[in-house]
């Protein structure tokens, strides 16, 4: 490019005032040489041989603005160059003169000492054509004889750029190619600038040229990176000769790759791929890299010969090694493609012969041409002619001197090396595949294909870096992070191509650098993580499987390894002790496990030993090494190479220490379990055995590491490891995710694993470890449950609402905008907003912002996570049952291990709870069939419980909508009667198990489809009509028996379910239920349970424990029956202190049934330990529902049984909860709250059975009559229609003929407890005051002419008392109002009433404490205020005004008048007391109602004093004494 930018003709004699420039690009001196090499502009020409600037007007000294583009020829000599010739043009063309006169001419010579000439140059202008030969000369020469524009002085501004992929434009690297090149083409001297170079100086001059690239620039030696590195590499590996004497240059080259690697890697940040590999790099190592190869070529006497094939079509440009890197490239934990690396060198060999002959390196010119071939046009078929006789020169081969020079070096140049290992990891692994590709050694036995030396030189450098890394990692954390994967991958490389032996003897030590390392360390978790990443990458090589040496057996190396089948199909048992041991080391990481399978010893070790709960520090690395484990078998599975099922069990093997290494962990995985039921999983051994010598799988391996014994690097286990059972300990839990890898790992290596080895093995585990599995298995099932779509639509929602939280928190916290105080108070009401979830606007919100932004998954997305979740939970499934059998399969064999079968039914059981696939329900039943026959005393005389459970199981899928689960689930059930009726000409346990079953599900499962169950009842006794061998028993008739009593309990769940949406008429209906099994003690006990659940449900903690209660109480009584023990409850005269109704569950009437007959009481809950549970949750419910002193009765009757057990343990956690019980009645004096009850009457004929009835209900605290009175019109009306039902609003007794035929009439009322003086006595606090209540009250105020309200003296008052069937609280929230009685108050009675409640009122807000001033002012305003209407004055003077004329009411006259006195003196108190309370602001209003209460006080003064003489004239003079008691008692008769 061209930029004339400026000429000064001020000085120039003559006209030349319009100039412009001729540019022009000459290869010669005659102006016939001018090239067509100038780029035309648009619309001329594509290439023309000269370019003009625009003509500058009237100026001497112009400035131009040109840019002018030339395209270099390849080939340039010494007399190509720029010519430019000033034209001075005329604007007025005169007579015979021409247009333009040429004025000045320069030019710039384009090769200088064979560099490109470019810059800034400011060149002096001639007057005259420049002379002969001046081409080579530049002008500023002082040519003789040459007229100069202003003396020889620059007056001509131009600037020259080069843009060139053949010329360097840097001295340094300039001056090391040409000195290459002269040793190439052997041109003594050499020169360089202004430098004449001798052969005798060639040495230093090279040395310092190699040390001096380091000062280039970065853009040229980017541009020419990869011939720069061809020509160091080639230095290395061809030592040049020079004056005769071998020039050793490896070490230079190596110092400037190092420092050259680290420059572009430091610079070009951003061109890194995700293992921080620079990609200039590592295209350069994957495509231009080869091993310099030579071939004889015309040979000049001391002349160096080297070459390449470069060119050849043949020769491919580059070596696909390592499946392309797809593994370093990618994710290091995808398998490759499956074949040897030596077919695979080779078939990448044969199709990537490509001919780079066009490569941008090599764009023609001199310099670019490969090295030993001569620019000719012929050069192309030589080549290939001798290629076919390619020999070696006996040099150095390239990755032997590399690994030489890097072991060798040190300092920073180590360091650079250090930094960018991978890049000469990967240089040497493609060197030493060229070397065997091109000797033909990659048939040769791998020992011998590389020398002694060289493997020393690897060992001793990863021995240096593996060091490095475990001395540098918390220093430089980055850098050995990057040195950690590219040693890893350097390893991974080299199995492909050395010796496995050898490499595996290099990661072992690295290993042993890391783990002496690790015992020194107080945190060794970011070592262990480095470890792992390192163990990661080598595992993932393609051929991982093939070197952890499947096939052989694990025996002595010694003997030949026997074959396989040979060696398991020995079903007799065991035949020699070897064996034995045989089995139990597959299944441990025993050493001659390890030795064996060596990397996959290592991965499991270190899964081992981070998963070890003891492992300080290492909590981390859970999900780390889980993954690892869980990717390595997840590429095994997707490799075609292993789908062959005996290949996978023979991977698998490589994994079964997996299985005992999962076991360890069972205390720390996620609990699954819990979601499902609130027991949690069902451990089967309790939590301290897991530490137990026979628990344990690991621990000999351990131990022998300890020693020392072990052959092999065991991982740095911490040093608590000793100490390993000593301790008990706290389980850290692992993530939900880490434990749901970990259980596909196990299930995996479950199913693929060879039947007969687990088999084997199973038979040596002990019974505590075979329970563990099962516990495992059962973890699976749960784990592993079908969650169903509308679960993922959930989850789809919710992460959806997630990333937009986060996004918004992102936003503030960048922003600023929010501070600490903010954040608390945003939380605070994030709280509050939280639990408004379920409010309707919130809902349209969402779903309108979902509309908006499509984050969201597609419907198809979500139908298709589904489908995969359905199909891992079925297979998941599939491989447990597979396990269950084996292990049943294992019993039988040994006999010894019976009480297995407990552990199996209860996870088989499990996994019938859980949604299943109809695939596995058909096996599942199916084993459950071969079990319960196999082993039918299990079922029915150890495994009760199970059995119940059973049954359950089965009648839920009897209800199936799916028709193959409906007939294997109604085989099951029949077949269990038949077995149990072998067992005993009676199936009572199973028919009783069923009917209790039922009933639970009927009172508890919301989706139950009574019609599918019918159809699976039918089913049923069509199997016992047909049954040929029992038909002459009484079987067929007790089966039809159960399913006539089956029938009913479906009856009574259609209605439940009318009547699922009235709580009230459920409950009653349930009631009933429970009542009609008063004969059955299991089935009303069923039934209890399930009206507790349902109360529970609504928050009706005070009835849920009383059918608690009742279910203790229920039980009492049986267990009473069953066995004397002084501390057991005596039955349910025990209870009645908790409550009064319990009486009702004694087994007194005639048709009580015997407990001891089979069948009954057989339930779970008909033990000691039944009861102690039951009393337990009832006390829990009573604590819910704040009725503490109900606690303390209940553990009342549960102490005495923990102290006959002495179980210290529970009767601390029972003092304790007293304790907080009585502490929650202190604090909450005054503050408790336990129920409101109104009156509820139903009339009309519309409401069925309820026409007529009166129930009292009982409503949670506070509710106000408006609230229930709008829940039942609601209710009814929503059921009748709203304009049927009518509420009644007053009080009044209800007159039937008044009301309309066809509508519904409610009349709801207010009541209150209602207590006789005598009971006020024992009924002090609120609890007594509201507990065991039956009798309630309410008022109707009328008069005598039918108005409900009138003046005081006609106003009466009727009291109506109502007693209910039962006490409460009760089983349930309303119960019938059995007694109803009348009281009527005349009008000088209501006042007594008013006048006392009034006084009350004053004395309560005198004596409050702490003292309420507020309350007490109210008080007295309405007691002294002058305008209060209906006042007390007003009272006084309607009924103390005159003395009544009729004596009946002398006595309510005499005790008005002695209220008032009362109340007076009251109000005295309390102004007293006010005075006390009030500040100066209040003094006026203090005074002010002084005076009220004087003038008051004077108003009533008269009326009070004047007594009824009646009721006090003296019947006899007073003589003695005994006449006064004789006046007292005659008193009354004097009236």
């Amino acid at each position: 490019y061209i930029y004339p930018q400026s000429l000064n003709f001020a000085n120039r004699q003559g006209s030349a005032r319009n100039i412009t420039v001729k540019v022009q690009f000459m290869y010669g001196e005659d102006p016939s040489n001018a090239m067509p090499v100038i780029f035309g502009k648009s619309s001329c020409s594509e290439f023309s041989k000269e370019a003009y600037t625009a003509v500058v007007y009237h100026n001497r000294s112009p400035d131009f603005h040109e840019e002018i583009k030339v395209k270099l020829p390849a080939t340039l000599t010494d007399h190509h160059h720029l010519l430019f010739t000033f034209y001075h043009v005329s604007c007025q063309q005169k007579q015979n003169t021409p247009l333009e006169t040429p004025v000045g001419y320069t030019w710039i010579p384009m090769l200088q000492n064979g560099r490109l000439k470019t810059g800034q140059f400011c060149l002096p202008v001639s007057l005259e054509k420049p002379p002969q030969a001046y081409s080579v000369l530049s002008p500023e020469v002082p040519l003789p004889g040459m007229k100069w524009v202003d003396n020889h002085k620059g007056v001509f501004n131009v600037e020259v750029v080069a843009v060139s992929s053949i010329h360097t434009q840097d001295p340094y690297l300039d001056k090391f190619f040409a000195l290459v090149n002269a040793l190439d083409e052997h041109m003594f001297p050499v020169r360089i600038g202004d430098m004449r170079i001798m052969e005798n100086n060639l040495e230093n001059e090279l040395k310092s040229s190699i040390s001096a690239l380091n000062s280039s620039q970065l853009e040229p030696v980017v541009r020419f990176l990869h011939l720069l590195l061809d020509k160091l590499i080639l230095l290395v590996v061809r030592p040049p000769v020079i004056a005769g004497q071998i020039v050793n240059l490896g070490q230079a080259s190596f110092e400037a790759m190092a420092s050259i690697i680290n420059r572009l890697h430091k610079n070009l940040e951003g061109n890194h791929d995700q293992h921080g590999r620079n990609s200039l790099l590592s295209s350069y190592i994957y495509y231009v890299f080869r091993l310099p190869n030579t071939y004889p070529n015309s040979p000049s006497p001391g002349s160096v010969h080297y070459a390449t094939m470069a060119r050849s079509a043949v020769r491919p440009a580059s070596l696909n090694l390592n499946r392309s890197r797809s593994l370093s490239n990618s994710n290091p934990d995808i398998s490759g493609t499956p074949t040897s690396p030596d077919d695979e060198v080779r078939s990448i060999i044969g199709s990537k012969g490509l001919d780079r002959s066009n490569s941008w390196v090599n764009t023609g010119g001199p310099k670019a041409v490969p090295w030993g071939s001569n620019p000719s046009p012929s050069a192309e078929s030589t080549q290939v002619v001798f290629i076919l006789e390619v020999s070696l020169l006996a040099a150095d081969l390239f990755h032997e001197e590399l690994a030489l020079q890097w072991v060798v070096c040190s300092g920073s140049v180590r360091e650079s090396a250090l930094q960018q290992a991978w890049f000469f990891f990967e240089l040497m692994v493609k060197s030493m595949v060229h070397h065997l590709y091109f000797n033909d050694k990659l048939d040769a036995p791998r020992k011998s294909r590389f020398p002694e030396r060289f493997m020393d030189d690897i060992a001793a450098l990863v021995s240096t870096i593996a060091s490095d890394i475990v001395s540098r990692f918390q220093k430089d954390t980055e850098m050995v992070e990057r040195l950690n994967t590219s040693l890893a991958f350097f390893l991974n490389d080299l199995l492909s191509v050395m010796d496995r032996g050898f490499v595996f003897s290099l990661i072992k030590t690295c290993y042993k650098q890391v783990s002496s390392k690790l015992y020194s360390l107080p945190n060794p978790s970011v070592l262990v993580s480095l470890r792992l990443d390192f163990l990661r990458i080598v595992c993932s090589h393609e051929h991982y499987v093939t070197l952890n040496l499947p096939c052989s057996l694990l025996t002595p190396p010694a003997s030949p390894s026997p074959s396989v089948s040979s060696a398991t199909s020995q079903s007799s048992g065991f035949s020699t002790n070897v064996q034995d041991q045989k089995i139990a080391n597959m299944f441990e990481l025993s050493v001659p496990f390890r030795q064996q399978h060596y990397l996959a010893g290592l991965v499991l070790t270190e899964l081992a030993v981070i998963l070890d709960p003891d492992a300080e520090g290492l909590f981390g690395l859970h999900k780390k090494v889980i993954n690892m484990v869980h990717n390595l078998l997840s590429s095994h599975d997707s490799d075609p190479r292993y789908s062959d099922p005996q290949t996978k069990a023979r991977v698998a093997m490589l994994y079964l220490p997996l299985i005992g290494i999962i076991m360890e962990t069972v205390p720390q995985l996620y609990d699954f379990t819990e979601t499902h039921n609130q027991r949690g999983r069902p451990i089967c051994i309790a939590p301290d055995d897991y530490e137990s010598e026979s628990g344990s799988m690991i621990s000999q391996t351990v131990a022998m590491a300890i020693a020392g014994t072990s052959k092999l690097p065991l991982i740095g286990v911490s040093h608590s490891t000793v100490l390993y059972f000593q301790s008990g300990r706290q389980h850290t839990t692992f993530s939900a995710e880490s434990s749901r890898s970990l259980l596909i790992c196990l299930l995996w290596v479950l199913k693929n694993a060879d039947e007969t080895v687990l088999q084997k093995w199973f038979t040596d585990l002990s019974v505590l470890q075979l329970n563990r599995l099962l516990d495992l298995l059962y973890l699976c099932v749960s784990c592993f449950e079908y969650k169903g779509k509308k679960v993922f639509e959930r989850m789809n929602s919710l992460t959806f609402k997630k990333s937009k939280d986060m996004r918004a928190k992102l936003e503030e916290a960048i922003l600023g905008s929010i501070g600490a105080r903010q954040e608390m108070v945003r939380r605070s009401r994030g709280h509050a907003f939280g639990s408004q979830e379920n409010l309707r606007w919130r809902k349209d919100m969402t779903h309108w912002r979902q509309n908006t932004e499509k984050l969201d998954k597609s419907r198809a997305e979500i139908e298709h996570e589904a489908l995969i979740d359905g199909n891992l939970a079925t297979e998941a499934n599939l491989i447990i049952l597979d396990t269950l059998e084996i292990v049943v399969q294992t019993v039988s064999v040994t006999e010894s291990k019976e009480s297995i079968l407990g552990g199996v039914l209860k996870v088989l059981l499990h996994s019938m709870a859980c949604n299943q696939s109809a695939v596995y329900l058909q096996h599942c039943f199916a084993t459950q069939r071969a079990l319960v026959s196999k082993f039918p005393e299990l079922l029915f005389e150890e495994e009760t419980e199970q059995c119940a459970d059973l049954c359950l199981r089965l009648l839920r899928h009897c209800s199936s909508s799916i028709g193959t689960i409906r007939s294997h689930a109604s085989a099951s059930l029949y077949l269990l009667m038949r077995q149990n009726f072998e067992i005993g000409n009676n199936f009572a346990r199973v028919k009783m198990q069923v009917t209790m079953s039922l009933s639970s599900l009927v009172g508890t499962s919301q989706n139950f489809n009574e019609e599918f169950l019918r159809r699976s009842l039918k089913t049923i006794l069509t199997y016992a009509e047909e049954d040929l061998e029992l038909r002459e028993t009484t079987f067929p008739d007790q089966v039809q028996d159960l399913v006539f009593n089956l029938h009913m309990i479906l009856s009574d769940t259609v209605k439940m379910k009318e009547h699922q949406e009235d709580p009230e008429m459920l409950i009653d209906l349930m009631y009933r239920i429970a009542k009609g099994y008063q004969t059955s003690p299991d089935l009303r006990l069923t039934w209890l349970q399930n009206m507790a659940g349902k109360h529970s449900e609504r928050s009706n903690h005070a009835e849920a424990a009383q059918c608690l209660v009742h279910s203790a109480a229920l039980v009492a009584e049986y267990l009473s029956m069953l066995e004397d023990r002084k501390y057991l409850p005596v039955g349910c005269v025990t209870f009645q202190n908790i409550s009064s109704n319990v009486l009702e569950e004694s087994a007194v009437s005639d048709d009580v049934v015997s407990p001891d007959e089979e069948g009954i009481c057989s339930g779970k809950y008909f033990t000691e330990s039944g009861l102690v549970g039951l009393l337990e949750q009832a006390a829990a419910s009573f604590s819910m529902a704040g009725m503490y002193e109900a606690v303390n009765e209940v553990y009342k009757v549960l102490i005495p049984i923990h102290e006959a057990n002495r179980d210290a343990k529970k009767l601390s956690t029972i003092h304790g909860k007293l304790q907080e019980a009585f502490s929650k009645i202190v604090h909450q004096d005054g503050k408790r709250m336990f129920g409101t009850y109104f009156r509820v009457g139903f009339y009309g004929t519309k409401f069925g059975d309820l026409d007529e009835q009166e129930f009292v209900y009982k409503e949670p605290a506070i509710t106000k009559l408006a609230e229930i009175s709008h829940r039942l019109e609601g209710f009814y009306g929503e059921r009748f229609g709203e304009d049927v039902v009518e509420v009644i609003k007053d009080s009044n007794p209800v007159d039937k003929c008044k009301l309309g035929p066809n509508k519904a009439y409610i009349q709801i009322t207010y009541v209150e407890p209602y207590f006789d003086t005598y009971e006020m006595k024992d009924r002090i606090t609120y609890f007594d005051k509201n507990y065991n209540l039956r009798r309630f009250m309410y008022c109707t105020p009328f008069t005598l002419d039918g108005r409900a309200h009138g003046d005081l003296h006609e106003q009466f008052k009727r009291k109506t008392i109502l007693t209910t069937s039962h006490a409460f609280p009760y089983i349930k929230t309303r119960v019938n109002v059995t007694h109803k009685e009348e009281i009527i108050l005349t009008p000088i009675e209501v006042a007594i009433e008013d006048m006392q409640k009034k006084t009350q009122e004053l004395a309560f807000a005198t004596h409050q404490d702490p003292a309420d001033p507020k309350m007490l002012q109210m008080v007295l305003q309405g007691s002294v205020g002058t305008t209060v209407n209906q006042g007390p004055l007003e009272v006084a003077q309607v009924f103390l005004s005159e003395i009544p004329s009729d004596p009946k009411l002398f006595r309510h006259h005499n005790k008005l008048r002695l209220c008032f006195k009362d109340f007076t003196k009251r109000c005295e108190d309390a102004l007293r007391k006010n005075k006390s309370l009030i500040g100066p602001d209040q003094k006026e209003y203090q005074r002010e109602l002084e005076r009220n209460y004087h003038r008051l006080k004077e108003a009533l003064q008269p009326l009070i004093n004047r007594k009824i003489p009646q009721l006090y004239k003296a019947v006899l003079p007073v003589t003695c004494h005994r006449d006064s008691f004789s006046r007292m008692s005659l008193r009354k008769m004097d009236l």
